[in-house]
């Protein structure tokens, strides 16, 4: 069966604009998809109109039940660039559509910049949480953000000068491609625009102030980059920890006795993308204080998309999807712990263990008799002022398993 499913790109300047092909398939939709917006600028008053309503799952049925009709779904700019073209990508074969995209808010944006698209991080806080910018400011670096509404340019200078990167610099694109297309710039510290169109697209040149706080994305954060009361995995054994987890785009995380959150948190930085969606990580603690704490610090670091389990870890593990990876930082000693987690764990999965009591060294010790892997023992430690001299004060060493399930 040929392509039934057409999806439509349509710029700022409306249907008028598009090429005779793509608006011959608007002219002759027996059913028409798209936003309120769009679906007010067709030219076609015989077809049946269906606008978008969430979640998208009754809709997307509606779709596949009219396969044997022309259907049209009308999107913004690049259906395939944060568009409806994705998600019914995910849905329906590439056979069943044709994809007919307008320039997109990104090439747009960056052809009115001069900055090479390429160069540029393009991401999107259109329905999506703004805490995922934090982890994208960074020194120098250029962005192209596609807006919720007209609020955000305002709640992105917020967020940048909260991170020290006050200088930093904005222009917003409103209406592009439109009559009334319109350009505002400015500092993030000086940014006062209001009423900004809904329509807008921001581009931002981050430049760091004299107290700008910004992290790295490769594992080890420093200890004070998050809010604890000592429940924390030290950096130099939590960059252990990463390496022996192997985080990987798509793959899901178990932190098990998670604290204030650092190896989940530094699990979706190593995988993060522009979405805020590249590694899933659940988090379980059982106190409501570090579990606060923990949603604290995914915000501060850019990955609010932290699934935070507040419960005892036997109870919470039965609701959790089957795991790529586990991380069991506290309670290693439970009874029938390992077992219940290595029953879980994916073929293929790496499972990471962290003691630094007796009791935990023998559940360890068993556990490596029993499936293998590699026992490691980490011993830091760090130089202070012995009176007037130096000398160096060791830690708790950490005794580290860690096995892959084949």
């Amino acid at each position: 069966m040929s392509a039934w499913l057409n999806i439509v790109g349509i710029g700022a300047g409306g249907p008028q604009d598009l090429p005779g092909p793509a608006r011959a398939l608007i002219a002759n939709a027996e059913l028409l998809v798209g936003g309120e917006r769009h679906l007010s600028m067709g030219d076609n008053d015989t077809a049946r109109k269906l606008a978008w309503k969430f979640p998208l799952d009754g809709i997307v049925n509606e779709i596949r039940a009219a396969r044997d009709q022309c259907v049209v779904v009308l999107a913004t700019g690049d259906p395939m660039s944060f568009g409806i073209g994705s998600t019914l990508a995910r849905h329906f074969a590439p056979g069943d559509m044709t994809i007919i995209p307008a320039p997109g808010a990104f090439s747009l944006a960056a052809a009115r910049m001069a900055w090479p698209l390429h160069a540029c991080t393009c991401l999107t806080l259109h329905g999506r949480p703004l805490e995922l910018l934090n982890y994208h400011v960074l020194p120098d670096r250029r962005m192209l953000i596609l807006s919720h509404d007209g609020t955000t340019p305002g709640k992105v200078a917020e967020t940048l000068c909260r991170a020290g990167f006050g200088p930093s610099l904005m222009t917003v694109f409103e209406n592009m491609g439109a009559a009334n297309a319109s350009v505002r710039t400015g500092t993030a510290e000086s940014w006062d625009a209001a009423d900004i169109e809904n329509l807008n697209t921001i581009a931002v040149e981050c430049q760091a102030g004299p107290a700008a706080r910004f992290y790295t994305p490769v594992a080890g954060l420093p200890d004070d980059a998050f809010l604890h009361d000592g429940q924390l995995t030290k950096r130099i054994v939590r960059a252990a920890t990463m390496s022996a987890l192997a985080p990987l785009p798509g793959q899901h995380l178990w932190d098990l006795g998670a604290g204030c959150g650092s190896v989940a948190i530094e699990w979706l930085r190593a995988t993060q993308d522009v979405q805020g969606q590249g590694a899933r990580a659940s988090a379980v603690e059982r106190m409501p204080s570090r579990s606060t704490r923990m949603a604290q610090n995914a915000c501060r670091l850019g990955v609010p998309l932290l699934n935070i389990v507040t419960a005892e870890i036997a109870s919470a593990l039965p609701d959790l999807d089957d795991p790529d990876a586990v991380f069991l930082g506290g309670g290693a000693s439970g009874d029938g712990l390992v077992e219940t987690i290595w029953e879980r764990l994916r073929t293929g999965g790496r499972l990471v263990a962290n003691v630094v009591t007796l009791e935990g060294e023998r559940t360890l010790l068993e556990s490596h008799a029993k499936l293998g892997g590699e026992l490691t023992r980490i011993s830091v430690s760090h130089a202070e002022p012995v009176g007037a001299l130096t000398g160096w004060r060791p830690a708790m060493p950490v005794t580290q398993w860690s096995v892959v399930k084949s």
